[in-house]
């Protein structure tokens, strides 16, 4: 069995405008408390009883996610990283004198990927992330224009993406994604086709096209539902026009030769997420940090979510387990439906069938007549020419 750990860095420089994530703006003394904090939980995992349906498990995927892991001091990075090789079972990886072609996928077994935003990169940073194990690299782009960039609360520029490009692949990495948002505020047809090209451009292995989501938690989605214009809430695209964008660059991603892969993924052939794809098949993955997340197959927990409670917690040796929750045959079948959907191949419908000993057929009937839903073959899946009402479909199959 392989196994995917997450570690969760819930640290900013700033909060964007759209963001109602558990991240915020700590002072940076309270970075080396909280790495050492993770190392402390990854050694009491593998010390207690709690994953033991996992104790014989292969670790092939690491990720460091966040907040911006990438404000972590690279010794930082490296010890947690240390922890987890002393702790668990990993991949043999290849040589670390071994070069990849431009466009051949890593030889390695072992994907490690860390997020970073554009202008935290430095070029020593870059040299010591590679000689710790790193060989994945997910920039946060959101967007190459000044204005979006700007009303978005980034702190990067559009010179800060290329520049962060480079430093990248002179340092070694021939695996990176980037993100991009349909329907920032401020975002015109015009400013999208651009960022669309320029990522296209610089030909990142992977990429990620997100729709805006107005959340009533964050500061865009409080001013936004109350009419308001700070924050350019009066500057955000329509539902129709971030529909037409997200098409537009499903046509463009692959006419350029991107695999469409997830609702908001594209890989070059060889280059999706290995481990973003253990969420989507419900493979077991181990969640460490605060607000960090975990599935063994039968149960999900998490931690808390405030980085000076889970260290509290952690420094006075008190599980920081917020919630444990054992997942129901019905719970278990309607997340196979849901995540193997978000899947451009869709499911094995015979399978899933037979695995929860249920018919689907009457569920389905109704949106394949309205042509949501089709089959290709053996499996069922969302049909291209509807992924934007995606959520609309899983309310009415799950309802």
């Amino acid at each position: 069995m392989n196994l995917g750990v997450y570690i969760q860095v819930p640290f900013c420089q700033t909060k964007c405008t759209y963001c109602n994530f558990h991240t915020g703006v700590v002072a940076r003394e309270k970075y080396g408390p909280y790495a050492d904090a993770v190392r402390r939980e990854i050694a009491a995992l593998a010390a207690s009883g709690e994953i033991s349906s996992l104790r014989d498990a292969t670790v092939d995927t690491v990720y460091f996610g966040g907040g911006t892991p990438s404000l972590l001091e690279p010794s930082a990075l490296a010890a947690i990283l240390d922890a987890l090789r002393r702790n668990f079972a990993f991949a043999e990886s290849a040589p670390r004198d071994s070069e990849p072609a431009r466009d051949v996928p890593p030889a390695a077994p072992l994907e490690i990927t860390l997020e970073a935003d554009p202008e935290t990169i430095a070029a020593e940073k870059a040299e010591a992330w590679i000689a710790t194990g790193f060989n994945r690299v997910s920039l946060g782009v959101q967007s190459f224009d000044e204005r979006e960039l700007q009303a978005a609360g980034r702190m990067h520029r559009r010179a800060d993406i290329f520049a962060a490009t480079r430093i990248l692949r002179d340092a070694g990495f021939r695996n990176l994604s980037m993100d991009l948002i349909a329907g920032l505020a401020q975002q015109t047809r015009a400013s999208w086709e651009e960022s669309v090209a320029r990522v296209l451009e610089i030909r990142a292995e992977h990429i990620s096209i997100y729709l805006l989501e107005i959340d009533e938690g964050s500061r865009l989605g409080k001013e936004s539902l109350a009419g308001g214009n700070r924050y350019s809430a009066d500057a955000i695209p329509s539902e129709d026009a971030m529909a037409e964008s997200y098409e537009s660059a499903c046509a463009r991603l692959a006419d350029a030769g991107y695999e469409h892969y997830e609702i908001s993924n594209w890989g070059l052939p060889g280059f999706r997420s290995r481990h973003n794809l253990k969420y989507w098949r419900r493979e077991p993955y181990i969640g460490v940090g605060a607000g960090a997340h975990s599935f063994d197959g039968a149960r999900r927990w998490s931690n808390v979510h405030d980085s000076a409670k889970y260290v509290a917690c952690i420094e006075s040796g008190i599980s920081p387990r917020e919630q444990i929750e054992p997942v129901t045959q019905q719970q278990a079948l309607e997340e196979e439906l849901f995540l193997g959907l978000r899947q451009l191949e869709g499911i094995d419908l015979a399978g899933v069938e037979k695995k929860y000993g249920v018919s689907l057929q009457a569920r389905i009937a109704g949106l394949r007549e309205q042509g949501l839903l089709e089959m290709d073959g053996a499996n069922l899946r969302l049909a291209p020419a509807h992924l934007t009402v995606s959520n609309e479909v899983f309310v009415e199959l799950l309802g």
